[in-house]
């Protein structure tokens, strides 16, 4: 599939939400520029390159400065913000976006950012304007932020990806863009192509190293030693998505290696190279050229994940980070790098595979930690294949792994009829994703605390809860247990779209999937076993008696939050344990007359 192509189809996508919202009724999200956005930052938070993303528009004037966003993703820490701004065109061809322009448009998010943390937006942006709690917590939290990026989000094309950095009260802020030619390469290839790094730019130089190839092999090795603050800087601009080949993520401070490691930093840190046992990397493609002094090193890697040494790279930036005192200049990590030969994707990632399982060996890890082995995945997709939804004629789509809904869609979809067909067959507002089927799990099981980490960690909250008491799902996973699944979600689904509509701007002003996850919580708690989750699936959506309950509950979730912490974010909110506490304290009217889902 062509660039083109890519294009027709993603705004072909579009339409289709768009139409879908209308027949739902929905209101916050009026403008075509505003679904694209939600569409793009969803992805990127899908591809691990952010957290959970909020659609947040907002513009106005400083003197004759223009500032404006689109959309923001904090951390759950706290410690990470990015701010996305679009460019959108909406035409039918494709538009190439000059730089000067792309940057332009970063501008307004900067200055935003600058206004923010300057105290200067306070008195002009309406009370009620959910921007406003976005700009409490820059004020506040302006110390703590060690990480900001503005992406522009365009369904034109660059030249340009990443641009210059910009300073922000003696911070610096990553300018990107994200344009529809690096959303054509997450789904043509893999997200882990973001992942590169040029030790001729980092360092000034290449690395020097040990290169050993093997024509007759399906990898070629090299071993070198890499500087702390380069681990470091990899760590803040990629996060947790370099490690996602890795079995292990960060324990905390309190495993004895982690302990070992921040003490090697603060005290003898010349010395980490000969403590520390190093990384384990692979990586898709290396390039190598000489040095100044003749000696071979690394210039270039792209495609790379550390699979070994995960508690190293996250300990390097957290104790880096939380103890402004630890110089890491003196800091070289050893690593060792696996660079894969060979053009099948599916032996490649089996050997990445085998070397993140064979390399964690040393310590207990649990086969159920690949998750290319977990069967509750592998199940869950073939149940979604095959069951058909009451009409016969429609079903539910699963993605075990990212972007395989465009996949199909590209495989199956080779003419714009058979597309079409595909679309109605499986619309996208029956995808789903791992972290999705997280989301409307965890919810139901009372975990709305848990969910609101949103992403990567309530996934992988999910899946240790499975390796802990497997007994949460069937084994192996059936039909019925499908057909609830796919009822919670439904309800889930039902509560966000309700509290999102015109009508109910005034009450419900942000925070939707946190109200839902809430909403559905209390839910799962109060009614339980009574409610009849076949009924649901067999009209594929809940009664008028069942939304007239919900509703009711939803208001008094949200009059609960607005109690709780007047004038922060719900997102921030949803995410302390005493959130839930609360809730479940408060009054909720019992259910009154028919209900028909009630038994």
């Amino acid at each position: 599939m062509s660039l083109e192509e890519f294009h027709h189809n993603f705004r072909s996508d579009l339409q289709t939400i768009i139409a879908e919202r209308v027949a739902d009724g929905e209101g916050p999200f009026p403008s075509e520029e505003l679904v694209f956005a939600e569409m793009v930052m969803e992805h990127v938070a899908e591809t691990g390159i952010c957290d959970a993303p909020t659609v947040c528009h907002w513009n106005g004037k400083v003197g004759n400065a223009r500032l404006r966003i689109t959309g923001y993703a904090l951390s759950s820490d706290e410690t990470a913000l990015d701010l996305f701004v679009t460019h959108y065109f909406g035409t039918n061809e494709l538009n190439d976006l000059r730089d000067s322009d792309a940057t332009g448009t970063a501008s307004e998010g900067v200055r935003f950012l600058f206004r923010a943390a300057s105290g200067q937006l306070d008195t002009k942006i309406d009370p009620t304007h959910p921007v406003r709690d976005l700009v409490a917590t820059i004020r506040s939290r302006w110390n703590e932020i060690d990480r900001l990026r503005v992406f522009v989000i365009t369904d034109g094309r660059t030249k340009t990806k990443r641009f210059s950095n910009k300073e922000v009260h003696q911070k610096m802020v990553a300018v990107e863009a994200m344009d529809i030619e690096r959303l054509f390469r997450h789904t043509e290839g893999k997200p882990r192509d973001e992942l590169a790094v040029s030790f001729v730019q980092s360092l000034g130089r290449p690395l020097p190293c040990v290169h050993v190839p093997d024509p007759d092999a399906d990898y070629e090795y090299a071993l070198t030693a890499i500087p702390g603050q380069l681990i470091r800087d990899l760590y803040l601009r990629y996060g947790t998505t370099l490690l996602e080949a890795n079995i292990r993520t960060f324990l905390g401070n309190k495993r004895a290696v982690n302990k070992g490691i921040v003490e090697t930093l603060r005290k003898e840190p010349e010395h980490f190279l000969a403590f520390n046992n190093g990384l384990v990397l692979v990586c898709d493609e290396a390039a190598f050229e000489r040095s100044d002094d003749g000696n071979l090193g690394l210039s270039f890697l792209k495609g790379l994940q550390i699979v070994n040494g995960g508690q190293t790279t996250s300990s390097i930036y957290f104790a880096s980070r939380d103890d402004r005192t630890i110089d890491l200049s003196h800091v070289m990590v050893p690593a060792k790098i696996i660079i894969l030969k060979g053009s099948q994707d599916e032996a490649r990632e089996r050997l990445i595979s085998n070397v993140s399982r064979y390399a964690n060996s040393q310590n207990a890890v649990k086969m159920s930690d690949l998750s290319a082995n977990r069967p509750f995945h592998r199940e869950l997709e073939k149940l979604a294949n095959d069951t058909w939804c009451p009409d016969g004629a429609t079903r539910w789509f699963y993605e075990r792994a990212a972007g395989a809904y465009n996949v199909m869609l590209l495989r199956e979809g080779t003419t714009p009829a058979k597309r079409r067909k595909l679309k109605e067959m499986i619309p996208p507002r029956r995808k789903l994703t791992k972290t999705d089927i997280a989301k409307y799990h965890e919810a139901w099981r009372g975990k709305p605390n848990q969910v609101a980490l949103a992403g990567e960690k309530n996934f992988k909250a999910l899946m240790d809860a499975l390796d802990d008491n497997p007994n949460l799902v069937p084994s192996p996973l059936d039909a019925n247990w499908f057909r609830a699944m796919i009822a919670k979600v439904m309800i889930f689904k039902a509560i966000e779209s309700m509290i999102k509509t015109k009508d109910a701007k005034e009450i419900f002003r942000q925070g939707y999937v946190n109200i839902a996850t809430y909403v559905v919580a209390v839910v799962s708690e109060k009614l339980g076993d009574r409610l009849d989750l076949q009924q649901v699936w067999m009209r594929q959506g809940i009664s008028g008696g069942l939304r007239d309950l919900l509703w009711d509950w939803a208001v008094i979730v949200n009059a609960e939050f607005n109690r709780i912490a007047p004038g922060q974010q719900f997102s921030e909110v949803a995410k302390r344990a005493d959130t839930w506490v609360n809730v479940r304290a408060a009054e909720f009217p019992a259910p009154h007359g028919s209900i028909q889902e009630l038994r």
